[in-house]
């Protein structure tokens, strides 16, 4: 796993009700073993194969716990290690709560990335009210169900699942995805980001943005797995993992200029301790908020590390798309925020079901 610094990130301040959601068009849109859920539309008979990239690579650091005196969203740390867990892992051809935890076994288990007693904000994307998950604008509601369960199967104490929503309110944006009815019937909440929550926030190692309205749950988190949908975007091209962090900020439209160089700023302040890039079904075209069946694609794809970076790198391969082809992957890689280079990686590849 490629080395990188992270910070932990403390910042206290009142939370009050605020107004609903409006948004801009180009926006990012011990605990006991809970048994999985049933949606199931694929065979569920699993048999795997894996393969890695031709390359070696460093092996990947398990993640260092935020204390309460720390605070903060937890990290992955790259010190050194016995433990050589793939980079990145791909998993294929299966339903969506098995490709959720064929990858997380693949990759060591949440238990990497999610301690006992630990609060948990998990961020998909939800950008509409108007559209279910079929068509391709919001995350699939079974990943983030699976992964609001594995999350409590490691031992965390809370697990909240938020967006903020440009197309509709939030309430209805949560219902009509799916999102909402998953993600209670694993055990988690979902909450809605009030106005009063974003909080003015200093980006120390911005190149262009230098501060912004963050949400300031987000920041306080022990850990923030972070589960966008693989979609198309006008301006961006691609929405994927760094384009998802949209979403923890208020003042979209500021965005908008210089968006790739901004969209690594953001993530310098905002980083996942983990990244789910959903690829179940794909918008092929017209995204961010599609509407027609005809712009999507059936891919039954996984894509899952904690390195936000590498994860856009490989899931614009699935656009027929290079890295270097997508601004805020070149600027992540250049400040440093993970490795763009898919052959440096270690990757798994698993095949879960037929």
């Amino acid at each position: 796993m490629t080395d990188w610094t992270r910070r932990a990130f403390l910042h206290r301040v009142a939370a009050g009700l605020g107004l609903a959601s409006s948004g801009w068009f180009l926006a990012a849109c011990g605990a006991e073993r809970v048994a999985p859920p049933t949606p199931s539309p694929h065979p569920t008979e699993a048999a795997s194969t894996s393969s890695g990239s031709p390359a070696a690579s460093t092996s990947t650091p398990p993640p260092v716990p935020a204390t309460p005196e720390s605070g903060g969203t937890r990290t992955p740390t790259a010190t050194s290690t016995t433990l050589r867990h793939p980079d990145l892992v791909v998993a294929r051809h299966g339903d969506p709560a098995q490709l959720v935890r064929r990858a997380m076994a693949a990759l060591g288990g949440m238990e990497r990335f999610v301690h006992r007693g630990d609060d948990v904000i998990v961020k998909p994307n939800i950008c509409v009210s108007y559209h279910t998950y079929e068509y391709a604008a919001t995350t699939n509601p079974w990943v983030v169900g699976e992964v609001v369960r594995l999350a409590f199967e490691a031992g965390a104490r809370r697990v909240r699942v938020m967006d903020y929503p440009f197309g509709g309110g939030p309430e209805e944006a949560y219902a009509k995805s799916g999102i909402q009815e998953q993600v209670e019937a694993a055990g988690g909440e979902m909450e809605v980001m009030t106005s009063l929550k974003f909080i003015e926030t200093d980006i120390p190692d911005g190149v262009d943005l230098k501060d912004c309205r963050i949400y300031d749950e987000v920041l306080k988190a022990d850990v923030l797995i972070n589960i966008p949908i693989a979609k198309t975007h006008g301006l961006a091209r691609l929405t994927l993992g760094m384009k998802n962090l949209m979403g923890t900020i208020f003042h979209r439209r500021w965005m908008h200029r210089n968006l790739g160089q901004r969209l690594a700023d953001l993530n310098s302040r905002v980083q996942p301790t983990l990244t789910v890039i959903d690829a179940v079904r794909m918008l092929m075209w017209n995204g961010p908020t599609g509407g027609s069946l005809d712009d999507v694609k059936q891919a039954d794809t996984l894509i899952v590390s904690p390195d936000i970076v590498a994860v856009d790198s490989y899931a614009a391969t699935l656009f027929e798309l290079k890295p270097e082809d997508l601004a805020y992957v070149r600027a992540g890689a250049e400040m440093g925020l993970g490795r763009s280079d898919l052959d440096s990686l270690r990757i798994e590849e698993i095949t879960v079901g037929g």
